[in-house]
């Protein structure tokens, strides 16, 4: 009778058949969609981490391309040529976009397209070295999870490749952003070290299987992390000046900041420091606090708690391109 239950082997191949044509369909629909490519990550005695060198792929549509300094940017020259405006963007993952922002819809490409309306808009003419730009660049030095100590590693390692603009582009968070940790690197499932060689793997391990606690940073970094990052701010404005450039920092809230329950006690002393760092430094500052609590629909500009939305990334780069051009005009 046991055996009149048991499947025969026909019934078990086709089974073992349409098993493995849902598999391959499954691997091959995951494939388009660009999971089994992750971005690469490589780990930095000094930056803690940085996007491999190199890069070029599409996730979920979206283009993302990561040039020879792990920036998210093409490829450019060591230096610009003279008649050039560029502008080097040190950020977190809100300046990088992430594998949810097309490369041409990037803060950095944004903003390159917004300084040259605003150069073409100048109400004097261009007439001297200092706004005769007919080409406009803005790299965009980023990753996920960097803080100021991050920024501060990757402008020391590699300079500012002849930026005539530094700009800091930095979220709530940040100001309580650990130290450069490079143990995070082929850990933490966010900072793959390599490709899978399925698409379906990383679907499982990435996004399905619960994730393994990941790596520390040192237990000997200074308890102060405000005050820590707040030096870092500083020492980047400080290679700024040495290069004689204007450096501009900003500060893009946590959607939590707006209305109720409003920002926690621990942010407030934060924000509080970092205006008197502000004040005393004479650093061109943006708080987009204000600015976003003004805009007429403020859900609009987040994709979730930090990241911006393409409105959100388009009032940011607007911003941005105006101070600086009030600062090179």
């Amino acid at each position: 009778m046991l055996l009149l239950l048991l499947p025969s082997a026909s019934c078990l191949l086709a089974i073992v058949t349409v098993s493995a044509v849902l598999l391959v369909l499954l691997e091959l629909l995951l494939r388009l969609l660009g999971l089994g490519n992750p971005l690469i990550y490589v780990a930095d005695a000094e930056c803690g981490y940085l996007l491999a060198p190199n890069q070029k792929m599409r996730r979920l549509g979206n283009l993302i391309q990561i040039n020879e300094y792990s920036m998210r940017t093409g490829t450019i020259d060591p230096l610009p040529d003279s008649d050039t405006l560029r502008v080097l963007l040190l950020g977190d993952s809100v300046a990088n976009g992430g594998w949810w922002t097309h490369q041409t819809d990037t803060i950095s490409e944004l903003m390159a397209r917004q300084l040259r309306q605003e150069f073409q808009n100048l109400q004097v003419p261009q007439t001297t070295p200092k706004v005769n730009y007919s080409d406009f660049e803005v790299l965009n030095a980023s990753a996920n999870s960097w803080g100021p100590r991050n920024q501060l590693a990757y402008a020391k390692r590699f300079g500012l490749f002849g930026s005539k603009v530094v700009v800091l582009l930095l979220n709530t968070d940040d100001l309580f952003a650990s130290a450069p940790n490079a143990a995070v690197v082929g850990r933490d499932r966010a900072y793959p070290d390599r490709q899978l060689p399925l698409a379906t793997l990383e679907l499982l391990t990435r996004y399905l299987l619960p994730a393994v606690p990941p790596p520390t940073a040192p237990q000997t970094e200074n308890t102060d992390k405000v005050g820590c990052n707040l030096e870092a701010i500083r020492q980047i404005k400080s290679i700024a000046e040495e290069a004689s450039v204007p450096f501009l920092l900003a500060l893009t809230p946590k959607k939590h900041e707006f209305g109720r329950p409003g920002p926690r006690d621990w942010e407030v002393k934060a924000r509080k420091r970092l205006a008197e760092l502000v004040a005393t430094e004479k650093i061109t500052y943006i708080d987009f606090l204000p600015i976003f609590n003004s805009a007429a629909e403020l859900a609009t500009l987040y994709r979730d708690s930090i990241h911006l939305s393409p409105q959100g990334n388009q009032l940011v780069s607007k911003t941005i391109s105006h101070q600086i051009a009030a600062l090179l005009a």
